[in-house]
């Protein structure tokens, strides 16, 4: 039924989108001809816009296939707004493009670049707008339960609790956990708080239909690899959708390469991308955004070190050793947001820790300042790593720094994440920030190194912003 849904949804979005192309391009045509913005029309090349219709519909058939190519039409439940824009930006520069190369081999009597120019920019702005108007939409309605997937989930260890609390948390993404069927028996029986254990994987099928199912998603070990494909075999039978989650040892090692040994498939390990040209890219944006950080921000450096003197005794800055990039140890810099000895008093806290494994955080840490609480919510205190990322130690985006005392207990797998420079901000930071587990945190970090772009820097960036005026998961 659902997949039904989404061919429907998937057409009426492509028949929207065509006429919000050609909108943008009647608009584009009426400034540039009739407002002449920026630049007068000559007389011998002014032009009806039924001159422009070829134009148009060619434009939008070639705009459509690149966003179908750009996978604007995938229909991904959780899919943020920046993703699906980003797509709509790639997909209409490669479309304007194209254009533009056809017109110059066609040299057509009566054309504008100023016109094409306008209607791209339009095109990504009223799509863009759309697809906010579309996700806001769909947010209210899944939260009213209108338009919700049946979920059931196959497995009730630590991936599937994992799996369960995040749909309940973010219910936007229109997911209902009816229940879990687990290969333990006393697992299968009994409810995890509002999660119905509905028995075990043998009753699989039996729940599938009397539940109404609608996708199965299966968090089982690796290890029980032959049950997974009997589920899915299952499930495709029941023409139910499946999926699975990977445990935590499968994540780490997930992005593998496969190469070709004289006709023999080898699989190895993917290096870490941010190297050669990449790791030069990066280090220019650090310094360009480090330098003018420092220069833009002293006033408000200047009103941070004012508010903590006037609060507490002590130096303005908090300097602690940090190990970073291939395990060297560096200074790190911040604003001290708690009072003077106060890691002399975390082994007496030790005991209160809110999160699992080497890390310590605490959400209302008595040794915190007045002003330093509120840093700390902002991530103000961190402001003064931008020193850091000039001397080369740090990066704007990045893994956490750890303490020494933390790499001292890190599993092997753990270390992958020191492969990289830390970050002032990073997955981590966009994804829950002190919520998070310490190997949810070390997996993002991980899946970070192993994936970097300039563009996974920039959508972290974009997304730090609201994540600090929030204060979500931060203390």
């Amino acid at each position: 039924m659902f997949e039904r849904h989404r061919r429907l949804l998937s057409l009426g979005t492509v028949l929207v989108d065509a006429l919000l192309i050609n909108l943008a391009f009647f608009i584009a045509y009426w400034v540039r001809y009739d407002l002449q913005w920026f630049r007068a029309v000559d007389p011998a090349y002014d032009a009806p816009f039924r001159v422009y219709v070829p134009f148009a519909l060619v434009l939008t058939a070639l705009l459509l296939i690149a966003y179908k190519l750009n996978g604007v039409y995938d229909q991904r439940r959780g899919a943020s707004w920046f993703d699906e824009a980003y797509s709509i930006l790639s997909g209409t520069t490669t479309g304007i493009l194209i254009m533009v190369a056809i017109t110059f081999f066609y040299r057509p009597r009566h054309y504008s670049r100023l016109l094409f120019l306008y209607a791209g920019l339009l095109i990504i702005v009223l799509l863009g707008l759309s697809r906010l108007a579309r996700s806001l939409l769909w947010g209210w309605l899944r939260r009213r339960g209108i338009g919700v997937e049946r979920v059931l989930i196959v497995g009730a260890g630590e991936v599937g609790r994992a799996v369960m609390r995040s749909i309940m948390a973010q219910p936007e993404l229109g997911y209902q956990v009816v229940g879990f069927v687990d290969d333990d028996p006393e697992r299968g029986q009994t409810d995890i708080g509002r999660f119905k254990a509905l028995g075990g994987i043998e009753n699989l099928p039996r729940v599938v239909q009397e539940e109404d199912i609608d996708e199965v998603i299966i968090t089982l070990p690796w290890m029980h690899h032959r049950k997974i494909l009997s589920i899915m075999r299952e499930c495709e039978r029941g023409r139910v959708q499946a999926r699975i989650v990977p445990d935590l040892f499968q994540l780490s090692i997930s992005r593998v390469k496969v190469e070709d040994l004289g006709g023999i498939p080898v699989i190895g390990l993917r290096e870490v991308s941010i190297s050669g040209w990449n790791l030069a890219l990066k280090r220019a944006v650090d310094l360009a955004v480090a330098l003018a950080g420092l220069i833009l921000l002293s006033p408000l450096f200047l009103l941070i070190a004012i508010a903590i003197k006037l609060d507490s005794p002590g130096p303005v800055l908090f300097k602690q050793v940090r190990v970073g990039k291939g395990g060297r140890p560096f200074v790190l810099y911040k604003f001290r947001s708690m009072r003077v000895g106060a890691e002399k008093e975390l082994p007496k806290l030790r005991d209160l820790n809110e999160t699992t494994g080497p890390i310590f955080k605490m959400r209302d840490d008595p040794r915190c300042t007045r002003v330093g609480r509120f840093l700390r919510r902002t991530s103000l205190d961190e402001l003064p790593q931008f020193y850091n990322i000039l001397r080369g130690e740090m990066s704007l985006v990045g893994p956490r720094p750890p303490l020494p005392s933390e790499v001292e207990q890190y599993q092997e797998w753990h270390k992958k994440r020191l492969e990289v420079r830390p970050g002032m901000t990073g997955l981590w930071q966009i994804s829950g920030r002190s919520e998070l587990s310490f190997d949810e945190m070390c997996l993002l970090d991980i899946y970070y190194a192993e994936s970097w772009s300039l563009m996974l820097d920039i959508k972290i960036l974009f997304k730090t912003i609201p994540a600090l005026l929030l204060g979500k998961g931060a203390y």
